[in-house]
C-alpha cells in the first residue's frame, strides 16, 4: 500500500479543519495541519481530529506548505505522494483516493483535482477566481502548451517529484509554481473532476479585493517569470 500523506494549510479554520481530517480516506498514513499564525481554535481542533499540528507564524500558503515539507523530510520512513488540500471545507476529502488514483494506476507524477463548472456548488467560486484561473489556465496553454483547466489546491504528486521541483514561492503563487514546474520537468499529470462547495468561513484570498489583486499579480508574475526564460 502507498505511503501517503496530507499537508493541510490552515489559517483561522477552527470551525471546518476538524471536518476535513475526519473525512479523509483510513488510506492516508498522515495529516500535517500546518498552522499558519491562527488566533482562533484551529490548533485544538486539529489535534482532537487526530492530526500532527506544525505552526508557521510566516504568513503565506506558500511558507505552510513548505513547512510541512521540511517536516515530512526530517522523518526517516519517506512517504509515496503528497496530498494537498484546503482547510475550509470547499473540497470533499473523501475524494482523495479518486485523486491519487491515476498515480496508483497509470504511473502519473502529479494529479490537479479539477473543479469543473458542473461539479461547482453555486457560488463556490467567486468571479475573480473564476477568471483568474481562466485566464491563467489559457496562458499557461498558450506560451507552455500545457494541459489544464484549474489551479485547484487539492492535488496529489509523487513526493521524489515534488522534491525534484524545488518549490520556493511563499505565498499565493504556490499552484501556480507547481504546476510550471511539472510542465517544464516533463512530469506526466493529468486532472480529475472533483466536486467543490462553498467554504466555511471567509476566503483569505478571494473573500477581500486585496486577495484577490495580490493572488492574481503572484500567478500572472510566475506564469510570465518562466514565459522568458
Amino acid at each position: 500500500m502507498a505511503n501517503i500523506k496530507v499537508i493541510i494549510p490552515a489559517f483561522n479554520e477552527a470551525d471546518s479543519i476538524g471536518l476535513v481530517i475526519r473525512e479523509l480516506p483510513k488510506t492516508v498514513s498522515e495529516i500535517v495541519v500546518v498552522n499558519n499564525n491562527s488566533t482562533d481554535d484551529t490548533v485544538k481542533n486539529a489535534e482532537e481530529a487526530g492530526a500532527t499540528v506544525l505552526t508557521e507564524n510566516r504568513k503565506g500558503y506558500g511558507y505552510a506548505c513548505l513547512k510541512g515539507l521540511d517536516y515530512i523530510a526530517s522523518q526517516s520512513k519517506q512517504p509515496d505522494i503528497i496530498v494537498f488540500i484546503d482547510g475550509d471545507y470547499s473540497d470533499y476529502p473523501e475524494e482523495l483516493d479518486k485523486v491519487v488514483a491515476p498515480i496508483l494506476e497509470n504511473n502519473m507524477d502529479m494529479v490537479i483535482g479539477a473543479r469543473r463548472k458542473e461539479l461547482r456548488e453555486a457560488g463556490s467560486m467567486t468571479f475573480p477566481q473564476i477568471f483568474g484561473n481562466e485566464l491563467a489556465t489559457f496562458l499557461m496553454k498558450l506560451l507552455f502548451r500545457a494541459n489544464f483547466t484549474d489551479l485547484g489546491p487539492f492535488r496529489a504528486i509523487k513526493y521524489e517529484k515534488l522534491k525534484e521541483l524545488q518549490m520556493q514561492d511563499k505565498t499565493y503563487g504556490w499552484t501556480v509554481e507547481m504546476q510550471l514546474k511539472a510542465v517544464r520537468k516533463k512530469l506526466a499529470y493529468t486532472e480529475v473532476p472533483v466536486r467543490y462547495k462553498k467554504r466555511i468561513g471567509v476566503s483569505k484570498v478571494s473573500g477581500t479585493v486585496k486577495g484577490a489583486i495580490f493572488a492574481g499579480i503572484k500567478i500572472l508574475g510566475w506564469i510570465f517569470k518562466y514565459s522568458i526564460k
